[in-house]
């Protein structure tokens, strides 16, 4: 017999299942106290519930997992999580130690469709969406593992496998259940996107007040469409007067994220343009010099370019931070993301 996945469905769907089973309806949140507080991967760890419950519950429903195929962890600390899903599928996570701060990077599609030069990811091409409840068990997951080790995580990225704005409906799903479900607070969580313009702008009026974070990585339309083709589609000129218009609450700022290549987009031309291009838009840029992987044949530029660039930034006004890549020997870098689909290639 099919049985249905409990965490496919929201708070209000459960309330149904147990008035359906004629149930009080406290258990309904009981039930959903065991699935995101206590983690309960399967009906019969809820020891809340008599046997008898257990057993009608388990006869229609089950709680589905993500499965941990393999942990890594890099000499920096940083970890990888590979991931199974239900269909055989696989995904990538990663956990960023930093300070005060542990971060879940977490992936929104397997594989992605969008073909940027300098990401691994990429090469896989796209295979599917992720469904809400498979972005959302990524967090349940670490979280259960880190409870055994005394760790929490403090802060959520979507900058994993795939580009979030093309997953909209079910990240937004996502989005609702971290705060309302998991009890995760939206202004630690933020959106890595290449600007897929149209649900961008539809981004603040349908999830939580997240933050935003862009992948920008050119200063003009010939050098971001050769790294990254849907600037053929979403202008470069187009994304900066949707970003002028983006609503911010008082204090908040938009993150930009530039991967520096050699001989690519590190020139002080460039930081010129750059400081052009942000003017006036509430922001924070974030420098990521390129992580080679085999087969690209792009190059990570000297240290000289890139404080140079950091430095012109800088006198324009800018908060300027060069991201040290983590988790380089692991893949688990920004862009290093695979899955083991190695050996797949979209042409």
């Amino acid at each position: 017999m099919h049985k249905e996945n409990l965490k496919k469905y929201e708070a209000e769907q459960i309330e149904r299942i147990i008035k359906n089973l004629s149930l009080p309806s406290y258990r309904a949140k009981q039930l959903t106290h065991w699935i995101y507080k206590k983690y309960a991967s399967s009906i019969d760890e809820i020891t809340e519930f008599s046997k008898n419950l257990r057993k009608t519950l388990s006869e229609t429903y089950y709680i589905g997992n993500i499965e941990l195929i393999e942990r890594k962890k890099s000499s920096d600390e940083t970890e990888k999580f590979l991931w199974k899903l239900e269909d055989g599928e696989k995904i990538e996570s990663v956990l960023i130690p930093d300070k005060d701060r542990l971060t879940l990077c977490i992936s929104s599609q397997v594989g992605c469709p969008l073909k940027c030069k300098f990401c691994l990811t990429g090469r896989i091409g796209f295979r599917r969406n992720l469904l809400s409840w498979e972005i959302l068990d990524q967090f349940i997951q670490v979280s259960k593992i880190l409870e055994n080790e005394d760790k929490k995580v403090t802060n959520i990225v979507f900058m994993g496998m795939g580009e979030p704005l093309l997953n909209f409906d079910n990240v937004v799903a996502a989005l609702w259940r971290f705060k309302n479900l998991l009890e995760f607070s939206p202004r630690r969580i933020t959106v890595s996107s290449v600007g897929i313009i149209p649900n961008l702008i539809e981004l603040p009026d349908k999830a939580p007040p997240v933050k935003l974070a862009i992948s920008l990585n050119a200063t003009d339309e010939i050098t971001r469409s050769y790294l990254m083709p849907i600037n053929k589609k979403y202008s470069l000129n187009e994304l900066i007067k949707t970003l002028r218009e983006y609503p911010l609450k008082q204090g908040q700022r938009i993150t930009f994220e530039y991967v520096m290549i050699k001989n690519i987009n590190t020139s002080e031309e460039d930081a010129y343009r750059l400081s052009q291009l942000l003017k006036g838009i509430p922001s924070k840029i974030n420098l990521i010099p390129f992580n080679p992987w085999e087969g690209s044949n792009l190059e990570r530029p000297d240290e000289e370019a890139i404080i140079n660039f950091q430095n012109i930034l800088i006198s324009k006004g800018f908060s300027v931070f060069i991201r040290k890549s983590k988790g380089k020997d692991i893949l688990a870098a920004c862009g290093q993301l695979k899955a083991l689909y190695a050996n797949q290639e979209v042409l």
